[in-house]
C-alpha cells in the first residue's frame, strides 16, 4: 500500500515540476501548468489516474496541501497588511467580490434553471476571489509593482481573500444545515469575524511569548554541530505547523471550513521572522499535489458536452464582468480598466469551492469542469489584457 502510494506521489511531483516549468516559460504561473497537467492525466484511461482522482491517501495528501496554501496567504498577508487597506482598495475589493456574486448567480440561474437555489448560491460565490499572483507577475515584468493600480490591485486582494472566505463559510454552513435560516447565517459570519478577530488578538500579545519560550528547548539536533541554529528552527518549523493544523481543526468544529482556521492561524504567526522560508519546502511538495488532483477530477468527458461549455463560457463571462464592476472604486489619477482586468485571474480560491462543492454533492462533475475551465481562460486572458490596459 504505502509502496504504491510512494510510487503516485513520485510521478505526481515531476508531473507537476515538468509542467511548472512549461507554463513559466511560456510567461504562465507554474499553478496553471500543474493543473493543465492534471487535467491531462484524468483524461488518460488507467488506474494511475483514477489513483490521482479519488484514492484516499492521495486526497489526504492533496488536502494538507491546501491549508498550507492558506497558511502561506495567512503568512504573506500580514495584520498590518489588512488594517492598512486604503479606501480606494477596500472599495475595489468589496465591489468586486459583489458584482463577480451577481453575475455568477444570474449566469447559474440562465444555464442551470432547475439547479437548486444552494448550488446556484455556490457557483456565484465560487467565483468571487481573485488569484493575485499572475497579476503580481505581469506589474513585476513591465517594472510597474511600485504603481498606483499595483498597489491598489495588491491592497485589494488581501481584503478579497477574507470576503471570500468569509463567503465559503457562509454558502458551505448553509448547505450543511439547509434549516438555517437569516438568524443562523448571521451568527456563522460573526463566528468567522470573531475567529480572525481572535487570531489578530492572540497574534498581536501571546504569540511572541510562546514562540520566545520555545525557543529554549532542546532537541536531539542539538548535539550537533550548528545544532542551536537548528533546534531553534526546528522548533519554529514545528511550533507554525501545530499552529495551523490546530486552528484549522478549531475551525471545523466551530461549524467553518479547515482553511480559514488554517488562514487564521498564518495571520497569527506573521511576525514569526522566518517562518515562511522554513513552510516554503514542505509547500513546495504539498502544494502542487492539490492542483494536479483538482485538474485531475475535471471529467474530461464533460468538456464534449456542450451544456458544460456553454456553462464554462458563461462562468468565464461573468468573472471578467463581475470585475469589472471594480473599475469605478479605483482612486482618481489611477488607471480604472488596468485595476479592473488586473482583478480577473481565478485562481486557488475557486478551486477551494469547486472542491468542496463536489465533496458536499452540491456541483456534479459538469458544473466542476467548468468551474476549472474558467479558472484556466481567465488565467490566460489576464497579461495580455493587463498589458494592453497598461499602455
Amino acid at each position: 500500500m504505502i509502496a504504491h502510494v510512494a510510487l503516485v506521489v513520485a510521478i505526481v511531483l515531476v508531473v507537476a515540476r515538468l509542467a511548472g516549468e512549461v507554463a513559466l516559460r511560456v510567461k504562465q504561473p507554474p499553478v496553471l501548468g500543474e493543473l493543465v497537467a492534471g487535467i491531462l492525466l484524468g483524461a488518460i484511461p488507467s488506474q494511475f489516474s483514477r489513483d490521482v482522482a479519488v484514492d484516499g491517501s492521495i486526497d489526504l495528501l492533496a488536502q494538507l496541501g491546501v491549508l498550507l496554501l492558506l497558511f502561506e496567504v495567512g503568512l504573506e498577508s500580514t495584520v498590518r497588511d489588512l488594517l492598512a487597506v486604503g479606501l480606494a482598495a477596500a472599495r475595489v475589493a468589496v465591489l468586486g467580490t459583489l458584482g463577480s456574486f451577481a453575475v455568477g448567480f444570474g449566469c447559474a440561474h440562465l444555464v442551470l434553471p432547475g439547479a437548486s437555489l444552494g448550488t446556484k448560491v455556490f457557483i456565484g460565490a465560487s467565483i468571487t476571489a481573485t488569484s493575485i499572483g499572475i497579476t503580481a507577475r505581469v506589474f513585476k515584468d513591465l517594472g510597474g509593482a511600485r504603481s498606483v493600480e499595483a498597489r491598489t490591485i495588491l491592497g485589494a486582494a488581501v481584503l478579497d481573500d477574507v470576503l471570500g472566505l468569509v463567503i465559503l463559510a457562509l454558502v458551505t454552513g448553509a448547505l450543511r444545515d439547509e434549516s438555517s435560516g437569516a438568524a443562523s447565517l448571521v451568527l456563522l459570519a460573526g463566528k468567522t469575524i470573531v475567529v480572525l478577530g481572535v487570531a489578530i488578538a492572540v497574534g498581536v500579545k501571546v504569540t511572541p511569548r510562546i514562540f520566545a519560550a520555545a525557543t529554549h528547548l532542546r532537541t536531539s539536533a542539538g548535539s550537533a554541530e550548528g545544532g542551536t541554529a537548528q533546534t531553534s528552527k526546528g522548533v519554529l518549523l514545528a511550533l507554525g505547523l501545530s499552529f495551523c493544523f490546530f486552528f484549522s481543526w478549531g475551525a471545523d468544529r466551530l461549524g467553518l471550513a479547515p482553511i480559514i482556521g488554517a488562514f487564521a492561524a498564518g495571520l497569527v504567526l506573521e511576525q514569526q521572522k522566518g517562518l515562511e522560508a522554513l513552510v516554503e519546502p514542505i509547500a513546495h511538495f504539498l502544494v502542487p499535489i492539490f492542483f494536479v488532483v483538482m485538474g485531475a477530477r475535471a471529467d474530461v468527458r464533460t468538456f464534449a458536452n456542450p451544456h458544460t461549455l456553454v456553462l464554462a463560457a458563461a462562468l468565464t463571462g461573468a468573472a471578467i464582468l463581475g470585475k469589472m464592476a471594480c473599475a469605478p472604486a479605483a482612486g482618481r489619477g489611477t488607471k480604472r480598466l488596468a485595476v479592473a482586468i488586473g482583478m480577473i485571474p481565478r485562481g486557488e480560491v475557486t478551486l477551494i469551492y469547486a472542491s468542496l462543492g463536489l465533496s458536499l454533492h452540491v456541483i456534479d462533475s459538469g458544473v466542476y469542469s467548468a468551474l476549472v475551465l474558467a479558472v484556466v481562460v481567465t488565467t490566460l486572458v489576464t497579461p495580455t489584457a493587463l498589458k494592453w490596459s497598461l499602455r
